[in-house]
């Protein structure tokens, strides 16, 4: 039994969850997977409605009555400070720890890259999710004036950074991927630069059948660009790995076709979609569901459903090659069509 707390956000959140779901079910009667799901009540509405994000109590029955969590997206203009998100989401990634932000971009089909030609991308993006930036370590000294002074502390510990690192290689070592590169700014930031690449060193030595190399972001983002196929699996920062991830996705098929996995390997896992809740579409029908149908993919095959899957997986590539997408692809299906194509052909794949 699968216990899935489901959290459909803000904006075009609802709209690829209710696909999601939809593919879910059809997998619990094609492939026995058994499903007890709680929608959860997280989100903009919420907040405008109660003045609350989420509760300490919220949190604790969330976490512990569920297997993972499967989240739409979080961001409503109603709430510029978008604190609701913040207080939900990196709640959720700092408190169970998620330490393991795992991007996988795929070019599913080579006419939806921006990038000319035939090409063979598989990236794997593994991004330290708990440290960094993202700690809101800082503050501001005589804000508003001309004095304003405004220090944002870069926190990394050798803990930290050792667990992200091994998770990369462990995943190299494991699907028999040739090489990691670790992606850092090291010139301009030694401190923590230098030890990102010692860590990275004595971790990748325990790892001899996997190659590794480092390469400065700059020089990453161009060379993503310039030849993408040479690129096997990353490992970087939080705030590297936020900006690397989206480029990778970018360049195989958009925003629209990412998932995600945010991890503690063998305690707690969150699957989203990366596209983020995109309120000047929301309720047209344009949203993209694919993102969100593969991070329910990716959810499956972390909780031992292979089977499964693999035919989600394969229902998202059949539909690209029918010509069944949303218009961020150039096609002209809505969000409802597209899931109604995926769940009809989940239904008859073969026995």
């Amino acid at each position: 039994m699968v216990r899935l707390a489901v959290i459909p956000g803000d904006g075009i959140g609802p709209e690829v969850i209710d696909v999601a779901m939809a593919v879910l079910e059809v997998c619990s009667a094609r492939f026995g997977v058994e499903l007890e799901c709680r929608v959860w009540d997280l989100g903009a509405d919420r907040f405008l409605r109660d003045g609350v994000s989420i509760t300490d109590e919220e949190f604790d029955t969330l976490t512990r009555e569920s297997d993972a969590i499967l989240l739409g997206a979080l961001g409503d203009p109603r709430v510029p400070s978008n604190v609701h998100a913040r207080d939900i989401l990196l709640g959720l990634r700092f408190k169970l720890d998620l330490y393991v932000n795992y991007r996988p971009c795929e070019l599913l089909a080579p006419e939806h890259s921006p990038l000319r030609g035939e090409r063979q991308i598989d990236i794997h993006v593994f991004r330290e999710n708990t440290e960094g930036v993202y700690t809101d370590m800082g503050g501001v000294f005589k804000a508003g004036t001309p004095q304003e002074i405004a220090i944002q502390e870069d926190l990394n510990t050798w803990r930290g950074v050792e667990r992200i690192v091994r998770v990369a290689f462990m995943h190299a070592r494991d699907r028999g991927l040739a090489r990691v590169t670790l992606v850092d700014k090291a010139n301009a930031m030694p401190a923590v630069g230098g030890l990102w690449r010692r860590v990275f060193s004595e971790v990748g030595e325990e790892f001899p059948e996997v190659g590794r190399d480092a390469m400065y972001v700059d020089a990453v983002a161009m060379d993503l660009v310039r030849r993408p196929e040479s690129y096997e699996v990353i490992v970087t920062s939080n705030l590297f790995g936020d900006i690397i991830s989206d480029l990778a996705a970018e360049i195989t098929g958009g925003l629209g076709l990412a998932p995600s996995a945010n991890l503690h390997p063998g305690q707690h896992a969150l699957f989203e979609p990366v596209h983020g809740s995109a309120p000047d579409i929301a309720g047209q029908g344009l949203a993209n569901p694919l993102g969100a149908v593969r991070s329910a993919a990716m959810m499956l095959r972390h909780l031992g459903h292979d089977e499964a899957a693999t035919a989600v997986d394969a229902a998202v590539r059949g539909s690209l090659r029918a010509g069944v997408f949303t218009s961020d692809l150039g096609g002209s299906a809505s969000t409802r069509e597209v899931g109604h194509w995926l769940t009809e052909s989940l239904r008859t794949v073969e026995e």
